[in-house]
């Protein structure tokens, strides 16, 4: 039998309410996969078959590690036929497609139903949207997709923005569902759109579901929508046995449907649930839970909790101004480093939290310079951005015009009469010479065989490649200090790729952010080379370039890098050092909370992401910040004005601390191994 007594008192309180309707309001770290765990294990021992209790998640990765703590800690129960009695543990989604695998037929699909998934969907859009006469506007798949899914999950159409917009998913929508049907598929919104459906429609389906899972338990139900909602409530509105995890503080998906009321207003479906509160944190000092208190309770429509912890005060919130992101990234670099020196912490015991992903892009190029290996979780690196690879591409194919791989993915980009097929052809053409593309280019016998005016095209490529060689060739030495950023400004202006990013790009704001990093990109190229010579510059960069990306390969697989990550991204994962940058108004809160209201889900993003640190929290803000290619004066975050005054200390401050004499031996000791 599982031992109630290894939890605290609330959690035991949790675990041994087994009947009726339970809220358990489970803070940031307090241990709510462990009261689950044992609350289901409790269930068991108390002769409840395993097979009558169902518990859902949000993720497969929860659903897993929850089946795994079982399995630890119940004995395996098997039936009659010999096979293994268990809970079921699961998504959403997964449930859904348990249930209409058995009574999909009377909707009219059929058991060999297929799942589209994301590039599925988007195709089946784009194909209706060309069917349309829309004027010369188009409208974006992507958002006209986006708009379909929160029809289905039950989004409010008066409050999902453009009219226009809105109106076209509508009727999009409607052709997309008989499109899907006939092609017996379904999306991963029509898994419990179809399931609500199956039971209203059939009664007996409702039924056979209500007597199977006899005790339904929700985790993170502050996430669900309200087409999640339904289901659950449906399956639970007999039986009454229904157990919610979730902690409203921690709301923070309202943009994708997410309705913080299914927990707040929980007490008007079940005015009989029993709340119990677990405050007691085992992951942070109280000084980082103290601050989290404080900025939280500026919430009105929220759960009252205080978290606290066993664990100590611990440092203050370290809080930080810089001039600009530069110097932010730098200083948090630094900082890094000497923590890994000094003090023998790890680089992947830090995490750096930002609000959106185009804050990680000063953050990236610091922490190169510094050689820290880091991992970009939940966003794209600045390093896989088209124009960062197309770029590498070029100076690649200057340095090695054999390279086949970069020629072909810059030919024409811009654009220069170098199209998909004519690339085909020459790609075919040099595997029959058995010689590279660019060398079948310059051969007669092949550009004869094309029209004078592709011909024209393929000659002017091979000429700019010649031309930009001999010039990298030739005798300059390069006194400039930033010679070959000057080169390359100049390369990439006269090829017209600056003009082909705002072409491409609809909104002004993503063109200017991808110029601005290539930009930002080529300040870095000449690094610190004295005179050498213009191409030895460029070869070295490569070179540097191709061990970087070597070197955050291996971070990848789990080993010694720093977590960049995005607010959003990190909930539920916790780390030792915490950097949380940007904290501007504009950036957190987010412009557009003004505009929609969610000035709530703001703070509460805030809140989630001070609750990530296990023993330092370093908290900092730029005076102004690059937007649009100009320096932007900004203001420090309202929510900075929240945190208790005796909670901070400036960060400048902390550097003035000595190093401890054992912390400074190492940091010599790791100073000398780094120069062996």
């Amino acid at each position: 039998m599982v031992d109630l007594r290894a939890l605290n008192p609330q959690q035991a309180e949790a675990a041994e309410t087994i009947r009726g309707p339970v809220l358990i309001l489970a803070g940031a770290g307090t241990g709510k996969t462990r009261v689950i765990t044992f609350r289901i294990a409790h269930m068991i021992d108390l002769g409840i078959s395993p097979d009558r209790i169902l518990a859902v998640t949000f993720t497969n990765k929860a659903a897993r590690e929850m089946q795994e703590r079982i399995r630890k800690i119940v004995p395996s129960k098997k039936g009659e036929d010999g096979r293994a009695i268990k809970p079921t543990i699961c998504t959403f989604h997964s449930l859904c497609v348990r249930i209409l695998r058995r009574h999909i037929e009377k909707l009219g699909y059929k058991k060999n139903f297929v799942i589209y998934d994301e590039s599925e969907q988007l195709s089946a859009v784009k194909k209706i949207l060309s069917s349309i006469s829309t004027g010369d506007q188009k409208a974006d798949p992507r958002a006209v997709l986006s708009l379909i899914s929160r029809f289905k999950n039950g989004g409010d159409q008066a409050n999902l923005g453009d009219e226009a917009l809105t109106a076209m998913a509508d009727f999009v929508s409607k052709k997309y569902d008989v499109a899907l049907k006939a092609c017996n598929a379904v999306d991963f919104d029509d898994l419990i759109v179809l399931t609500l459906k199956l039971f209203k429609e059939h009664p007996d389906a409702l039924e056979q579901c209500r007597q199977k899972y006899r005790y339904v338990m929700v985790d993170e139900y502050q996430d669900t929508n309200a087409a999640q909602f339904e289901l659950v409530h449906s399956l639970t509105r007999e039986h009454r046995n229904f157990c919610v995890v979730g902690d409203d503080d921690q709301s923070i998906y309202g943009w994708r449907g997410a309705e913080i009321s299914n927990l707040l207003d929980l007490e008007k479906h079940y005015p009989e649930v029993k709340v119990v509160k677990l405050e007691q944190n085992y992951r942070s000092t109280n000084s980082i839970l103290k601050a989290a208190n404080a900025v939280i309770r500026n919430n009105a429509q929220r759960r009252a909790k205080t978290l606290w912890s066993a664990n100590g005060d611990g440092e203050k919130i370290f809080l930080q101004a810089f001039d600009n992101e530069e110097l932010e990234g730098a200083e948090i670099a630094q900082e890094i480093e000497f923590n890994r020196l000094s003090k023998r912490i790890a680089w992947k015991d830090h995490a750096i939290l930002f609000r959106t992903n185009i804050q990680a892009r000063p953050i990236e190029m610091e922490l190169r310079k510094a050689q820290i290996r880091y991992h970009l979780i939940g966003g794209q690196s600045f390093f896989d951005r088209r124009e960062i690879r197309d770029f590498l591409a070029y100076l690649k194919m200057f340095i090695n015009p054999h390279d086949d791989v970069s020629l072909l993915r810059i030919a024409n980009v811009p654009a220069r009469g170098l199209s998909s097929v004519t690339m085909e052809r020459l790609l075919a053409a040099s595997q029959e010479k058995q010689s590279s593309v660019y060398s079948a280019m310059r051969h007669t016998d092949v550009h004869a065989t094309f029209l004078k005016r592709t011909e024209n095209s393929i000659l002017d490529f091979t000429r700019f490649i010649e031309e930009t060689r001999a010039e990298l060739d030739g005798d300059v030495t390069a006194e400039d200090p930033k010679g070959l950023e000057k080169w390359a400004t100049r390369f990439i202006g006269e090829i017209g790729y600056l003009d082909e990013i705002r072409k491409v790009e609809k909104k002004e704001e993503n063109a200017e952010n991808r110029i601005r990093s290539l930009r930002d990109f080529m300040a870095t190229m000449d690094g610190d080379v004295g005179n050498m010579h213009l191409k030895k510059r460029l070869e070295r960069f490569l070179e540097d370039i191709t061990l970087d990306q070597e070197r955050m390969e291996d971070s990848e697989d789990g080993g010694d890098a720093v977590t960049l990550i995005t607010m959003h991204s990190c909930k539920g994962l916790e780390y030792p050092h915490v950097f949380i940058v940007g904290c501007e108004d504009g950036l957190l809160p987010h412009s557009r909370s003004k505009v929609e209201g969610t000035m709530d889900e703001e703070r509460r993003l805030f809140y989630v992401a001070i609750t990530r640190a296990k023993k330092t929290l370093t908290i900092s803000h730029c005076q102004s910040r690059k937007k649009f290619g100009e320096m932007v004066p900004c203001h420090p975050s309202r929510f900075l004005k929240e945190l208790p005054e005796e909670l901070v200390e400036d960060a400048a401050e902390k550097g003035k601390e000595p190093v401890a004499a054992d912390n400074g031996k190492d940091m010599f000791a790791a100073l000398r191994a780094a120069l062996d």
